[in-house]
């Protein structure tokens, strides 16, 4: 389960730190490993001992032995004190996805196979540009592309003969998003619905992009809101996982020292023709000591949190442009 892979990963790095080998650390527990309950940590040890997951478990402990001996990292030094964040969510404004924290110093994020930076609501993006919580929120789809979301809940009343339910959307009750869900499960929507659906995704993306323009409307707002986009906060952390190829191990600049090294020449949104409301991003940068201008681009799904018509739309940022590749993310060294 996704969960329980999410405590594997994390807790595996924290023993690679702590540990010269995974036997050793679950034959005696590290008096250093803090904040990890006993009903986890015997879940873990459990695991483990059932070989489950070892593919996991090792790779996991390889990147927390390779952060203890970088000289980016711990060069050599036991810490003294590994805290687990465990599964308690951030404040939404929290900007750094740190689920290590050594030595009250040191704080590390797991990020394994996974492109996503994160997952906002779209008001808080386009709107808030990332600044604040931003928690509560209107229905973004009823926001920007009333009119084409009505037309295609007409539509799918109709198809489906469902009858009873509200004239407008709006009006729809939980029970009655769910109902609606179910009948439009299927990844590849009837041929008499396409029409509406596709301009229902039209419409979103293309004033969303309106919108998000005229939100960005200086060099600064621009610069802060890339920063967020890629994670980059007042303190400098780390970035231990894997992506599809090879382990991830990377040191994340702080603004202070993103400032000192780029430039942003541009950030430029755009929307794009998918099957579900998108927009692309790209922005420019210029570093400061070769002069070199590079790239990093993504792209926002805009998508319903639980299926067609069921729950708020959330904005789900990837990131396009390999990790390795982003200014102001380093190799470990």
């Amino acid at each position: 389960m996704p969960s329980e892979l999410t405590d594997i990963t994390e807790l595996a790095t924290a023993l690679g730190m702590l540990a010269p080998t995974l036997e050793h650390a679950f034959s005696a527990r590290p008096a250093a490993l803090v904040n990890v309950d006993e009903p986890t940590w015997e879940r873990m040890r459990e695991a483990w001992e059932a070989g489950e997951r070892a593919e996991v478990f090792t790779a996991a402990f390889e990147n927390g032995r390779s952060f203890a001996h970088a000289s980016d990292g711990l060069r050599g030094r036991r810490p003294r004190r590994v805290e687990w964040k465990g599964p308690q969510r951030p404040p939404g404004d929290d900007a750094i996805p740190a689920d290590l924290r050594i030595d009250w110093v040191y704080l590390v994020s797991c990020k394994y196979l996974s492109k996503v930076l994160l997952n906002p609501s779209p008001a808080r993006l386009f709107d808030g540009l990332l600044v604040g919580d931003g928690r509560q929120s209107p229905h973004w789809f009823v926001e920007v592309a009333e009119p084409e979301l009505q037309s295609f809940y007409e539509g799918a009343l109709l198809h489906f003969g469902i009858r009873g339910f509200p004239d407008r959307v709006v009006g729809l009750d939980k029970q009655q998003q769910g109902d609606l869900r179910d009948h439009l499960r299927a990844r590849i929507l009837p041929s008499e619905l396409q029409p509406a659906w596709m301009s229902l995704c039209e419409a979103v993306s293309a004033r969303t992009v309106e919108r998000w323009n005229k939100n960005l409307d200086s060099a600064y707002v621009k610069r802060r809101l890339l920063w967020r986009m890629l994670r980059i906060s007042a303190a400098t952390y780390f970035v231990l996982g894997a992506d599809r190829r090879s382990p991830l191990r990377l040191r994340i600049d702080s603004a202070w020292d993103w400032a000192q090294l780029y430039d942003l020449k541009a950030l430029d949104v755009d929307s794009r023709p998918a099957g579900q409301p998108e927009v692309g991003w790209q922005a420019t940068v210029i570093d400061r000591i070769s002069g070199c201008e590079r790239t990093v681009e993504g792209h926002i799904e805009i998508r319903w949190s639980h299926g067609r018509f069921r729950g708020n739309p959330e904005a789900k940022v990837y990131l396009d442009t390999p990790l390795s590749a982003v200014p102001g993310y380093h190799p470990l060294g």
